[in-house]
């Protein structure tokens, strides 16, 4: 990460704060993996919408040519709805340490919690990060 994109890291401001809405799709329920479970939002589907809402929160202060990418998650999966209801998923910017972001998050249809939780993320540059990524690979 450049000197310049790290500094600009400091700018976001805490409280940062995005909300996303979807109707959710059945591919986003259990039954998508395993026809014989209900056709609920799954856990992944909804941790998946949950970092969406962070990457939208943050995306008009991140540096040019930065994005970020997950690295810790810590959330409860309360209650189950079914496709076809509309998910809103909430993030909130609580704490940054340098390229370090943590976002308190939340999914809701209506007004019943169906999870909450922390989602932490990096400031990252794609063309590094792809080439470490990329190094890793066993051939």
């Amino acid at each position: 990460m450049t000197q310049e994109s790290h500094a600009h890291s400091q700018s976001i401001p805490l409280g940062a704060e995005a909300r996303v809405e979807r109707t959710v799709p059945f591919e986003w329920t259990i039954a998508s993996y395993n026809a014989s479970l209900p056709p609920v939002l799954s856990t992944p589907a909804m941790i998946g919408f949950m970092e969406h809402a962070t990457v939208v929160a943050i995306k008009d202060h991140l540096a040019p040519g930065t994005i970020t990418v997950g690295t810790r998650i810590e959330v409860d999966h309360l209650k189950a709805i079914p496709a076809g209801s509309i998910v809103t998923a909430t993030a909130k910017l609580i704490a940054h340490h340098g390229r370090f972001l943590t976002f308190e998050v939340e999914a809701r249809s209506g007004e019943t919690i169906l999870g909450r939780g922390k989602v932490s993320r990096a400031i990252v540059e794609p063309k590094s990060f792809e080439t470490k990524a990329q190094s890793r690979k066993k051939s």
